[in-house]
């Protein structure tokens, strides 16, 4: 399944709902579905059932429920059983399911509403190589040993056809090219052989990087973080693990700028397994449903790697195979006033 998050454009104050995005371009939404069967079955508190039993919110799915992908298939099941009947809108005229490829009457926002903890590794070692070379240094001994992350704030994503905030105090604004994956199951000192199973799912990830305020961090070996806590950019869907057979994918991974291919890479080419990054960052700390992963950019995945830097206005696409293009257009430099 395709997860997303949708708004429909006609609402007056639109507020982005949980939905699964289908094969022939249409968003099912989760919470609708279960209203209409509740009404259907002639239940007087319809509406409350189906927020109790499923709420529009992908983060209290993942806390809630055991299994959240074996949950929403079978909501997806349900929704192809009312197609069936020919039950598709509750008897008010709410429709559950829209039309999002061919009339524009939704968008998608982030697929996920709430990140838990935001967890960024560094783990495909072309792209260490290189930025190690540019220093005049050799990779660490200890990068081999560990699968090392920083944690970013969780407040500053957004998510697909949205400008991404270039702030008034970096002059070198950097793409990355990233896989990030989504929690499913909380879990803590958890074995290797059993971390696959907390895996919710795979989407896209562009973690935006202040490269000249980066590099002033690191070089006080602390960070980062003003270069690169304004802005991340996550989507356009969260494809669950069991569309890759419950095994970690090695996806074919581009980034196009202003319709000029910058990047190419496999996420496979990751010196640590998704397994590897669970294990270790569970030792003696919980890992929780909502937690985010990002793998780390993927070789030749940045601008700092190119020598060719974005500027403002320019369109980026990541491409990432079944999962999706995520593009958006990179805004102005503010002023620091909060006006662009």
């Amino acid at each position: 399944m395709k997860i997303c998050r949708y708004i429909h454009n006609s609402n007056i104050r639109p507020e982005p709902r949980l939905g699964i995005l289908t094969d022939d371009g249409r968003v099912i939404d989760a919470n609708y579905v279960w209203a209409c069967d509740y009404e259907r079955e002639g239940k007087y508190n319809f509406w409350e059932r189906a927020n109790y039993t499923c709420p529009s919110s992908l983060s209290q799915i993942l806390k809630l429920k055991d299994d959240p992908i074996d949950f929403l298939s079978e909501t997806y099941g349900l929704f192809l059983f009312l197609e069936k009947v020919g039950d598709l809108e509750l008897r008010d005229g709410t429709p559950i399911v829209f039309d999002f490829e061919n009339t524009g009457e939704v968008k998608l926002s982030s697929p996920i509403d709430k990140i838990t903890t935001y967890r960024d590794f560094y783990a495909h070692e072309k792209h260490v190589q290189k930025g190690f070379e540019k220093r005049g240094e050799k990779i660490p001994d200890a990068w081999y040993e560990i699968p090392a992350y920083y944690k970013g704030p969780t407040h500053g994503f957004i998510g697909p056809e949205e400008e991404v905030l270039w702030p008034s105090y970096t002059n070198i604004l950097d793409y990355e090219l990233e896989l990030a994956m989504v929690v499913g199951k909380e879990g803590k000192n958890i074995k290797p052989e059993d971390a696959a199973s907390h895996i919710f799912g795979f989407t896209i990830l562009n973690d935006i990087s202040a490269r000249d305020i980066q590099k002033k961090e690191m070089a006080i070996r602390l960070g980062p973080a003003k270069g690169k806590d304004f802005c991340s950019v996550i989507g356009p869907v969260i494809v669950t693990f069991d569309e890759f057979d419950f095994i970690e994918p090695n996806l074919e991974m581009k980034a196009i700028v202003n319709g000029e291919e910058w990047s190419h890479g496999f996420s496979g080419d990751s010196h640590f397994s998704w397994a590897q990054m669970i294990t270790h960052v569970s030792q003696d700390e919980w890992v929780l449903p909502g937690d985010v992963f990002g793998s780390g950019t993927v070789g030749t995945g940045c601008g700092l790697e190119l020598d060719k830097w974005i500027q403002p206005g320019d369109t980026i696409e990541l491409q990432v195979e079944k999962i999706g293009n995520l593009i958006n257009k990179i805004g102005n430099k503010g002023n620091g006033n909060g006006k662009f």
